[in-house]
């Protein structure tokens, strides 16, 4: 395995409670999932690989280096956290794409990084507040591609999508790694999805008698990660993944009066 991250003895807190103990761990290229209960400590682990939290004790390298002696913006360039919920800025779906790559000085392919995400380039000039949740979350998911990063850090990607808009990300992400070399660090709550999303699972349930996550982890043997032949995750065209109109989506809260 081609190691991406690495972490060294990292203890790590969340609201003063321990929620990683001497975990030490590599990740390597390629989707790895990242699966546990709630309170495992999976999305403070996605931080602290970006340096979006800092660990109270051990070390986190990427690709080689301590993350504490790479400059926070480029780190975070190079390993681009997509939320677990979509936080569009205000505006056009352009204006979204462009503010990443603009911070660094540099003009956004829009209609790729669009392309990329699974979404005409039409959507260029739609407003993100008008746009269905599984297209903001498309639009998450553009802005970071337009950062062109070698690894995206996905927390809970599809939690709050409809079945339809889940398997259409899936698919999504499935190419970028497959098709265009883009390793991916994905938490999610369900091993099936794991499954589905990475050759690699590592399980951040509690040791035993409820201590934080330690070195000790569960991971899925080779036979349960082979890759599924491409004509099995292809993405379908975009018309058949849109997401039915609120209305018609479960769980969908009804619009404020």
């Amino acid at each position: 395995m081609t190691g991406l991250f690495a972490l060294e003895g990292v203890c790590a807190s969340r609201g003063g409670r321990a929620v990683l103990s001497d975990l030490d761990l590599e990740i390597g290229k390629g989707a790895t999932a990242l699966i546990g209960p709630s309170g495992a400590g999976k999305s403070t682990l996605l931080r602290l690989l970006n340096r979006l939290a800092d660990p109270d004790r051990g070390t986190v390298r990427f690709a080689g280096a301590d993350v504490r002696d790479l400059e926070p913006l480029e780190l975070r360039r190079r390993a681009c956290l997509v939320p677990q919920l979509p936080a569009l800025l205000p505006g056009s779906v352009a204006h979204n794409v462009r503010f990443g790559p603009s911070l660094c000085g540099e003009e956004a392919d829009v209609a790729r990084s669009l392309r990329l995400a699974g979404l005409d380039p039409s959507y260029a000039d739609r407003e993100g507040e008008r746009l269905s949740v599984g297209e903001q979350q498309r639009v998450m998911l553009a802005r970071a591609l337009a950062l062109e990063p070698e690894v995206l850090l996905l927390d809970e990607p599809t939690s709050a999508l409809d079945a339809r808009a889940r398997a259409g990300v899936e698919a999504t992400l499935m190419r970028l790694v497959h098709e265009h070399g883009v390793s991916a660090v994905v938490v999610t709550h369900d091993p099936a999805q794991a499954r589905r999303l990475a050759r690699r699972s590592i399980d951040l349930a509690p040791s035993g008698g409820g201590e934080p996550p330690r070195s000790q982890r569960r991971e899925s043997p080779a036979s349960q990660w082979r890759e599924s032949p491409a004509s099995q995750w292809r993405e379908p065209p975009a018309s058949q993944w849109r997401e039915p109109p609120p209305s018609q989506r479960r769980g969908t809260p009804p619009s404020a009066s």
